[in-house]
C-alpha cells in the first residue's frame, strides 16, 4: 500500500507538501533565533546552549537537537528526492519542450529546480561554516554563534553566498507553499487569492528576517 502511493504521482507531491512544510516551519523557527543576534552576544549565545538542553532531565544533553535534525534530514531528502523523480517523469511524459511558455507559469515555478539545487549547495556549506566550522573564516567557536556569525558575514563571499541563497529561497517557499496547500486539498478558487497573499507575505517575511543580519554586519549595527 505505501509503495502504491509512492509510485504514484499524488503520493510523491504529497510527500513533497508535507516535507516542505516541515521544513518552512524550521525555517521560521530558525530565522527567529537567528534574530537574537540584535540583542547582543549573551542573547544569542545562551540560546546556542539552549537549544542543547531542551527537553532535559528527560531527554540527555543534544538528544533533542539531533532528533530535529533527523526529522530535517528525512525532510530534506524525501523533498529533494520526490522533485527529481517528478521532474524526470514530466520529461519523459513530455519529452519535447513547449514551443511557447505555458501561460500562467510565474518566474518563481520556472526556478524552482535550479532554486532547490541552489539551496542544496548552501545547506551544505552553511553547514560547513557555521555548525563544523569546516570552511569558516575565522577561527570558529563552538557555542559562541555570535562571533562566527560575524567572522562570516564580515566576507564579502560569505555575503554573496548567503543572500543569493536566501533570495532563491523566497521565490521557492512563494511557490511552493502555494503548491503544497493544492495537493492537500486546501486550495479553492474561492481560496486562492488568500493562499496567494500569504505566500507572498511569508516568503517576504522569510527573506527579509534572514537577509537582515548579514546587512547588519556589513553596515556595522551588528559587530
Amino acid at each position: 500500500m505505501t509503495r502504491t502511493i509512492w509510485d504514484s504521482s499524488v503520493g510523491k507531491k504529497t510527500v513533497m507538501a508535507v516535507s516542505g512544510l516541515i521544513m518552512l516551519l524550521y525555517l521560521v523557527v530558525h530565522m527567529i533565533g537567528n534574530l537574537k543576534i540584535f540583542f547582543g552576544p549573551e542573547e544569542i549565545n545562551h540560546y546556542a546552549h539552549w537549544l542543547r538542553t531542551v527537553g532535559e532531565p528527560f531527554m540527555h544533553y543534544e538528544w533533542t537537537l539531533w532528533l530535529v535534525r533527523v526529522v530535517l534530514v528525512v525532510a530534506v531528502v524525501a523533498h529533494a528526492v520526490s522533485a527529481y523523480q517528478l521532474s524526470r517523469r514530466d520529461i519523459r511524459a513530455r519529452p519535447t519542450k513547449y514551443v511557447h511558455r505555458k501561460a500562467g507559469s510565474s518566474f518563481a515555478t520556472r526556478t524552482m529546480r535550479w532554486g532547490g539545487i541552489i539551496l542544496a549547495l548552501f545547506i551544505v556549506w552553511h553547514i560547513l561554516d557555521l555548525t563544523t566550522g569546516t570552511v569558516h573564516p575565522g577561527g570558529y567557536e563552538h557555542l559562541h554563534p555570535y562571533q562566527n556569525i560575524i567572522d562570516t558575514f564580515s566576507t564579502w563571499y560569505g555575503n554573496v553566498i548567503y543572500i543569493v541563497a536566501v533570495v532563491a529561497l523566497g521565490f521557492h517557499v512563494r511557490h511552493g507553499l502555494w503548491s503544497a496547500a493544492q495537493t492537500l486539498g486546501a486550495g479553492k478558487a474561492t481560496r486562492d487569492r488568500a493562499l496567494k497573499i500569504i505566500a507572498n507575505g511569508l516568503a517576504l517575511f522569510l527573506t527579509a528576517g534572514f537577509v537582515v543580519v548579514p546587512v547588519a554586519v556589513m553596515t556595522g549595527v551588528v559587530s
